[in-house]
This record gives C-alpha cells, sequence and structure tokens, in this order.
C-alpha cells in the first residue's frame, strides 16, 4: 500500500523498533491462509514474518480507518491482559471507542442490554480469544481487521496485519504505529517530526511493578521533603533563607564541681541617710482584745433607741398540754 512512494516505505528506525519488540517471531504453528506472510522458518521450529508485509498490512489498516467519519464508530478490543493498556492509549489518541476485558455477548446483535453498540468497524488484538466479538461482527457485516499470528484463524477477518499478537511489546509497538500511522494520514502530526508519545505508554505494565515504582518514588519525594531546610526568611529576616548561627567565639569555662562554683551576686549599693520610727509597738503595753470597750455616747443612744428584741420562752420547762388545747375532743361521741 506504500505505491513505490519514499515517504510512505518502512524506515530503518521502524525495522530496529520490530526487532527490539520481537514483532518478526511467529509460533511454531502455522494456518494455511497465513503461508502468504512468513519468510522463512528457524532451525528451532518457530517461523519468521515478513516485516515488510506486515508494514504493508498496517498502511491498509490505517487507510481503512481514516475513511471512517465519526471515530467513535471504531470499536477496538482486547481481552489479552497485555492488550488492554495499549488499546486504551489508542482509543485516547485517535478517539475510538474501546472495550477492554471481557467482552459481553449481545453487543452487536441483542439491542435490549445497555452495552449495545453499532460500529461501523471493529478491530481485534487477537482473532482466536476474541471470537466472540468477530462472530458477532460478522452476523452485522461488521469490517474487522485483526493482529493476527502464524497460526491465528483468519475467519472473518476482512485485514489481518501478521505479527506476534502473544509478545507484551510487540501488542504495544503495533497498536502504537497504527496510532501514528492514523494522525499521520489525518493530518493532526506531522511525517518530517517524530512523534512526541513514546511507544512505552502502550506497553503492558504488571501492577505489582507499578505499584512498587510508586512507592518508590513516593519514598523519594519524602526524603527530599525531609532534606529541604524550613524557610525562615520570612520571620527572622535573614537573606538566605537559613537561620544565622549563633557566634561560638566566647568560650565558656568548663565546670567540674557545681558546689564548689562560686555564683557572682550583684551588689547592691546601701542608701545613706536616717530613718525616724514614727511608732515603737515593743513599748506599747498589751491589749485584752477578749474585753469589750465602752460604747460612745452616739453609739449609746442609738442602741437605746432600738426596741427590745423578742423574749423567748422556755418550752422544755412547761408542762405538756391536754387536749382541748390542741384542737381535740376527749369524747367518742362527738366524732
Amino acid at each position: 500500500m506504500s505505491g513505490g512512494l519514499d515517504i510512505l516505505s518502512l524506515k530503518e528506525d521502524d525495522v530496529t523498533k520490530f526487532l527490539a519488540c520481537g514483532t518478526h517471531l511467529g509460533a511454531n504453528n502455522v494456518d494455511f491462509q497465513m503461508e502468504q506472510y512468513m519468510y522463512k522458518r528457524k532451525p528451532d521450529g518457530g517461523y519468521i514474518i515478513n516485516l515488510r508485509k506486515t508494514w504493508e498490512k498496517i498502511m491498509l489498516a490505517a487507510r481503512t480507518i481514516v475513511a471512517i467519519e465519526n471515530p467513535a464508530d471504531i470499536c477496538v478490543i482486547s481481552a489479552r491482559a497485555y492488550g488492554q493498556r495499549a488499546i486504551l492509549k489508542f482509543a485516547h489518541h485517535t478517539g475510538a471507542t474501546p472495550v477492554a476485558g471481557r467482552f459481553t455477548p449481545g453487543t452487536f446483535t441483542n439491542q435490549i442490554q445497555a452495552a449495545f453498540r453499532e460500529p461501523r468497524l471493529l478491530l481485534v488484538t487477537d482473532p482466536r480469544i476474541d471470537h466472540q466479538s468477530v462472530t458477532e461482527a460478522s452476523y452485522v457485516n461488521i469490517p474487522i481487521i485483526a493482529l493476527c499470528n502464524t497460526d491465528s484463524p483468519l475467519k472473518h477477518i476482512d485485514v489481518a496485519i501478521p505479527c506476534n499478537n502473544k509478545g507484551a511489546h510487540s501488542i504495544g509497538l503495533m497498536w502504537w504505529l497504527l496510532a501514528r500511522e492514523v494522525l499521520r494520514l489525518r493530518g493532526t502530526i506531522s511525517r518530517e517530526m517524530p512523534w512526541d508519545v513514546m511507544v512505552d505508554l502502550y506497553f503492558y505494565r504488571d501492577p505489582e511493578e507499578a505499584e512498587k515504582e510508586e512507592q518508590e518514588a513516593r519514598e523519594k519525594a519524602l526524603a527530599k521533603e525531609e532534606n529541604v531546610p524550613a524557610p525562615y526568611a520570612d520571620q527572622w529576616g535573614a537573606d538566605g533563607g537559613a537561620v544565622p548561627a549563633v557566634a561560638a567565639t566566647q568560650e565558656m569555662p568548663e565546670v567540674t564541681d557545681w558546689a564548689a562554683e562560686s555564683v557572682p551576686v550583684p551588689s547592691v549599693p546601701i542608701q545613706s541617710g536616717t530613718f525616724q520610727p514614727t511608732e515603737d509597738w515593743a513599748s506599747e503595753p498589751p491589749k485584752d482584745w477578749s474585753a469589750g470597750t465602752a460604747p460612745t455616747a452616739p453609739a449609746a443612744a442609738a442602741t437605746a433607741a432600738q426596741p427590745p428584741p423578742p423574749t423567748t420562752q422556755d418550752w422544755a420547762s412547761q408542762p405538756p398540754p391536754s387536749g382541748g388545747e390542741w384542737g381535740g375532743s376527749n369524747s367518742a361521741q362527738e366524732w
């Protein structure tokens, strides 16, 4: 599909990526429809894929994808774990609709379920694993583009891209090349400038390794925060932001015996002059505070003007009252 144009031909940099990711390495078995894409067979029994034909099929698939007016009508599917991150990145850059993980049966045929879709083009990572989506797409006449290994069945496949669809790096590289070519044909990026998205973003990452890397990054960030000195420029007015150190020019004497050490006491000047006491408390006779003092004339007059206090009776010395005094009756007839 390059048409002999140098600008669409396979570059040396792309061949290096193919060889580094192992895209040319096939399985030990080969399907009779995939024999046309084989280059040779290794002594150990493995087949080698012709990378030139792989590149031509990538160009054909990119032209097919660009022909769809609405990118959301393109559905990319990968039930294999190695291709799920790759199709999510591909959908992000091209605007396609991803289906990562298990494909719900009836997505293309059952109109009742909520996940029903009617795509115009279907892209799958492995025709053998994604057989349910391939079968349903054949029922509704949806064109299918698939990444096919040497032993992959080509039934219902319209465009087969020969590659190693079992390796994590090979799958990521194929989706990255397909996304780059689609963006170039749409005019989003230029062919003269390299794409700023690295191919590593399309590679599968182990969740445990990603967790370890995040933990190490957090530990490094905490270590950097602990080593950074606190800013004291606003508090102390220092230019450099550091606390000025106390000058240790004065040498403090070493004290060995604290009991024998003499503590200097500041002397207080004695004021000159004579003080004359006003009263001599020692020469006065003792007073009897228990004895009451004689009231003065105004106090005696005020006491005489007051009414005498009421007299109290001695209730203990009086005889007990009789029944009549309490209002009671001694006779039983009154009741």
